[in-house]
């Protein structure tokens, strides 16, 4: 994230996380918390929040520059989300976990610690070898798993 973001960050919020009790509280004031909009069984189309129009921007630019470079786990979130729910709610999405970690960060003061691209392998690794299995079997090759000496590195 760039010096300008974090500075509109700070000049937004006021760097006080005290008056949001949860990072919840400070995406939805922000404008960025996920809409919901259920009656019953039926969930309807929902919008994001109206929030702070400056903070909003910021946030924007930085997830979609956090979206287009390709080792971190923001990149990692945004193409798992984009091939299930599109670009523009995949940005949403991104941006919602910049301003949580900015919460946290400014919280607990301390630094960001990037999970990495391979975040989502890692926590499920039988659901990330389901899927490149089935990949390669719905291109028309058989496949046979053989286990190796050393497990994914954690």
């Amino acid at each position: 994230m760039s010096g300008k973001v974090a500075d509109v960050i700070i000049a937004e919020t006021g760097g006080d996380m005290s008056l949001f009790p949860d990072a919840k509280h400070l995406a939805s004031w922000a404008g960025v918390a996920p809409g919901s909009n259920q009656s019953g069984p039926r969930a309807k189309p929902a919008r994001v929040r109206p929030g702070d129009t400056y903070l909003k921007a910021a946030l924007g630019i930085a997830a979609l520059s956090a979206a287009r470079n390709k080792k971190t786990y923001f990149s990692a979130q945004y193409r798992r989300v984009a091939t299930r729910r599109g670009p523009m709610k995949a940005l949403v999405a991104v941006e919602n976990s910049i301003i949580t970690s900015v919460w946290y960060m400014l919280t607990r003061d301390t630094e960001y610690i990037d999970p990495g691209p391979d975040y989502f392998t890692r926590r499920r690794p039988d659901t990330a070898k389901t899927r490149a299995v089935s990949q390669l079997e719905a291109l028309g090759y058989t496949v046979t798993l053989t286990t190796t000496k050393e497990p994914m590195a954690k």
